[in-house]
Formats: structure tokens, C-alpha cells, sequence
């Protein structure tokens, strides 16, 4: 059986910016371990909705990272100030003992606000962390003098509906439950600033930035080893060589990091995308819910 609760919306002052989030069951804060949840590039903190709804009696807090969702804009020039934010946001909530659980690039944030505010964080679980090999951090920028083709994404719908319908059918947006996908456009979408319809709420080239700086944070493998902690790897289907290099769906994390974590535990996951909390989130909130089951501080 599921739940369907509804959050309160909230706002702090987090490394310089405002960053929004969404709560469930606030007056259980800091009864039990918080989830804190740290969504992909591109996305917002309503995409664990239905995740959220397999999770019953759970507190739990989704932030929006900076340039996402109703959080502040800014340049993003590195990955570093993700780790920053998120660190600085867990520390405004006073989070204890928390449960941090990142999505993508979200979840190469959470390993490094963990090893900022160890205290605030008991257990990770990092569904395909974007970390890559530790040498591949010592390579040419990605896309090093050219825009990233997600800065001409179409900026403008009507609706969410008109949004739902376009992305239906087109990868990676069609391995989504179809209730994921609905909320991934719902709260996708923000009023356009000369009033004539809606624009996505992180704009395209918010979106090309992040993914543009993606190796510039050679500093993760310090924060990666600096964690003592339970750390659970989710990794989907691993990418074919002769892959689309413009195809998300399949894992961009270095096989080998769960080695480099001193309490780190793997689930390969080789029939299921990179998107997985959207894809399967009842699949997705059962492992959460196995991983809370382990007793604190046991592997």
C-alpha cells in the first residue's frame, strides 16, 4: 500500500544563495533519520514523488540545487559548489544522523557535503554517482570550446500536459513511470518571464553548464576516501563502446568506486537505466527501505 502526503515547501539561505526545498512529515524531524534527497542534472525535488509515496512514515527533504527547480541561478563554472551548497543546506536544517540520497550528479554532491558535515550524514546510498575514474579527472574538459547540445533544448510549453506528450515517446523520458514522468513536468516548469507560457525551471544552459564542467572536480576522490560511514552504490547498465555518446541511460560511474569508499557496498543493477528512481520507483524506495533495515554503522 501506498501514501500519497503532500509537502510543505521551504526556503533557506545556503553558501551565499537561496535554495528551495520540499519536506515530508515535517513534525517527525529529528524524531528519526532524516532522508535528505539530492536530485540529477536537469531535474527538480518533486521527481521522488513517487518514490516518496513507498516510503511511508519517513521524514524526508528533497532540496533543489542551485540553478534547479525554485532554488537562486547562478553560473555554474564547477562541481565543488554543489558539495558546498548541499553542506552548507544540511547544516542550516541542523540535519543529524541524516541519510543522504543523491541521484547523479546530486549524488557526487552528497559524497562531498558528507565529508564537509561528516556529522550530519550516518549512511549514503548514491544511485550512479557521476564519478569518474580518477585518472579521467586528469583529461581535456568535456566539450572544451563548444556548447553542450542540451543548451538548445525547447525552452517554451503551453502546459505540462504539452510538455508530458513531447517527452512521452523520446528517450530517456520514455523508460519513466508514466506518474514520474507526470510530475517530472508538472514541477518542472516555472511562468515564462514575458508572461507568454511556461519554461523549464532549470533552463537549457543551466543545464549545458553542469554538464560542461563535469571532470572539474578532481577533488571528489578526497572526500570519497575521507567518509567513514555505510555507502551503498547503486549502478545501472553499463555503456557499449559503440554507444550514442548523447544516450543518459546508462551508468557514468567508474566501476571501481565503491573500492575507494572505506564502507562501500554494491548493487549492479545491468537491466535497469540510469534513471532509476523514475524508471522503478517502487523498485527504487524497497532498496532504501533494505538499506535503512541495516543496523547503523554495520555494513
Amino acid at each position: 500500500m501506498t501514501e500519497n502526503p503532500q509537502p510543505t515547501a521551504g526556503r533557506v539561505q545556503a553558501n551565499g544563495i537561496s535554495l528551495s526545498y520540499f519536506e515530508w512529515r515535517a513534525d517527525l524531524r529529528g524524531q528519526e533519520p532524516t532522508l535528505l534527497m539530492v536530485h540529477a542534472t536537469g531535474f527538480h525535488g518533486r521527481v521522488w514523488d513517487q518514490a516518496i509515496a513507498h516510503l511511508p512514515g519517513r521524514h524526508i527533504v528533497c532540496v533543489e540545487q542551485r540553478g534547479h527547480g525554485r532554488s537562486d541561478s547562478s553560473e555554474i563554472t564547477d562541481w565543488p559548489v554543489f558539495g558546498r551548497d548541499l553542506a552548507a543546506f544540511a547544516a542550516a536544517l541542523d540535519l543529524q544522523a541524516a541519510v543522504g540520497i543523491g541521484h547523479s550528479m546530486g549524488a557526487h554532491a552528497t559524497v562531498q557535503a558528507a565529508a564537509i558535515e561528516p556529522g550530519r550524514f550516518a549512511r549514503l546510498i548514491l544511485v550512479d554517482p557521476v564519478i569518474a575514474s580518477p585518472a579521467a579527472y586528469h583529461e581535456p574538459p568535456l566539450f572544451e570550446g563548444r556548447m553542450h547540445p542540451a543548451a538548445k533544448r525547447l525552452n517554451r510549453f503551453a502546459s505540462a500536459e504539452a510538455m508530458r506528450q513531447r517527452f512521452a515517446d523520446r528517450a530517456p523520458y520514455s523508460v519513466f513511470h508514466p506518474a514520474a514522468l507526470r510530475d517530472y513536468c508538472e514541477h518542472g516548469l516555472v511562468p515564462a518571464s514575458d508572461g507568454e507560457g511556461l519554461m523549464l525551471a532549470c533552463s537549457p544552459i543551466t543545464e549545458a553548464s553542469v554538464y560542461m564542467t563535469g571532470r572539474s572536480n578532481a577533488g571528489v576522490y578526497a572526500s570519497v576516501r575521507a567518509l567513514q560511514i555505510p555507502v551503498l552504490v547503486i549502478r545501472a547498465k553499463l555503456p557499449q563502446p559503440d554507444r550514442n555518446p548523447f544516450d543518459f541511460s546508462t551508468s557514468p560511474t567508474w566501476p571501481g568506486l565503491v573500492g575507494e569508499f572505506h564502507h562501500g557496498r554494491e548493487h549492479y543493477l545491468p537491466d535497469r537505466t540510469h534513471f532509476l528512481p523514475m524508471e522503478a520507483p517502487q523498485e527504487f524506495a524497497a532498496m532504501v527501505l533494505d538499506e535503512l533495515r541495516i543496523a547503523p554503522g554495520t555494513r
